[in-house]
């Protein structure tokens, strides 16, 4: 097979973020396969930083500065009609050098990563086309309107989505889904749903890296009595911040009628101003970036995700288990992950007298958080390693090898 182009809304390295995480390995992988070029964009230092990461991996590559301001980018958007998503990642530099290294290179598969990228596809493309969309975001968007969040502005998002999200299905020669719900979920939205070839990768966990053997707890938290409970992800993220204040206002304090000690670690990224404004209250601590996720996971109690909005698997959870550590999550957080409540995880809906008695029965019998951390890290070491997660994407971007070697 000849070249491969991958396109992705974010420079895939470091890849300390959910959305990054995925991209990293799914490069890496393509990278096995054959010469991959790589166009992306960057928004900080630290996206710009992983520059040299992706010379040493590509045989070519294209860094764009994504400066436009979102509300610039929501102008636009409504002139044009188009998704706010869409203009946001925009960039004729970045067309131009598609166009360009379609052109130099013999490009036989184009890969994308995230359904914003897809308008980079030529028209006249006539290679392979596989769209990694992950979860169904016109979902998501319409999901934040459901719950009152701007309204107007998200079920505008939601519904030119779905129209872009049908486009790329019907013009991809696979597109993938982050797990079987999200799959059936981007069916069930298609016009023509027979049209569409919808497989599903789901995400794996370096589980090497998240070893707790190789991660001592974080020293201050572990000199506190506790218990622990900490919750982890990019703290600006909508469904995050709701999931964090529920945590604040009615998890903990529910927790802490219990167990007066009780402590409650956010950790992650960009806390917005309403997060920060509780920190250092009735056992809050907003930590904001850390270096190393690991120290703070190692010393939790338990971790816990009460996300109400979620799409696809998420990989704090997936994180938290490969550390051996017991889980508290809603349905919501546990999507695409087939782990079994009581034995890796406690699920629970949003109810603190719920997530109370689970917390209460795990501290109360000896051993058992460790018990039910333990078999949560057999659960993914046998689940969701990369290789054996990303071992269809040969198949899928068209490696001919690879056809002959899994019909062997």
């Amino acid at each position: 097979m000849g070249d491969i182009l991958f396109l992705a809304h974010r420079v895939p390295f470091p890849p300390n973020r959910g959305d990054k995480i995925r991209a990293h390995h799914l490069l890496k992988k393509i990278a096995d396969i054959g010469p991959v070029h790589v166009g992306c964009f960057a928004e900080s230092d630290e996206d710009r930083a992983g520059k040299g990461d992706l010379t040493a991996i590509s045989a070519s590559h294209c860094i764009v500065n994504r400066t436009k301001p979102l509300v610039l980018a929501g102008v636009e958007a409504v002139m044009a009609r188009k998704p706010v998503s869409l203009t946001a990642f925009h960039s004729a530099a970045l067309q131009n050098w598609v166009r360009a290294t379609i052109a130099e290179h013999d490009v036989t598969t184009i890969v994308i990563f995230s359904g914003q990228m897809g308008q980079y596809v030529p028209d006249d493309f006539a290679g392979r086309v596989v769209i990694d969309l992950c979860d169904v975001d016109s979902a998501k968007f319409e999901g934040y309107a459901a719950a009152g969040q701007r309204v107007w502005i998200n079920n505008r998002e939601g519904h030119l989505l779905a129209k872009q999200e049908e486009r790329l299905a019907h013009r991809a020669d696979a597109t993938i889904l982050i797990s079987d719900a999200e799959a059936e979920l981007f069916r069930s939205r298609l016009r023509a749903p027979s049209l569409a070839n919808v497989e599903v990768i789901g995400n794996g966990i370096d589980a090497a890296f998240f070893d707790p053997r190789k991660t001592a707890p974080h020293a201050d938290i572990a000199a506190r009595p506790g218990p622990h409970f900490v919750f982890t992800g990019q703290m600006d993220y909508s469904p995050n911040e709701a999931a964090a204040l529920w945590a604040f206002e009615e998890f903990l304090p529910g927790m802490r009628a219990q167990f007066p000690d009780a402590e409650l670690h956010i950790v992650g990224r960009n806390p917005t101003r309403k997060l920060l404004s509780f920190d250092g209250h009735d056992g809050i601590t907003i930590w904001g970036e850390v270096p190393d996720v690991r120290p703070f996971i190692a010393a939790a109690t338990c971790v816990v995700a009460p996300l109400m909005i979620a799409r696809g698997v998420q990989n704090k959870v997936l994180e938290a288990m490969a550390m051996a550590k017991p889980v508290m999550l809603t349905p919501e957080a546990a999507t695409g992950i087939n782990a079994q409540d009581s034995n890796h995880w406690m699920m629970c809906p949003p109810d603190v007298a719920a997530m109370r008695a689970r917390i209460v029965d795990l501290l109360g019998e000896s051993g058992a958080g460790a018990k039910m951390g333990n078999a949560a890290r057999q659960f993914v070491l046998e689940h969701h390693d990369w290789s054996a997660m990303l071992a269809p994407l040969k198949v899928l971007i068209g490696d001919d090898k690879a056809e002959v070697s899994d019909a062997a």
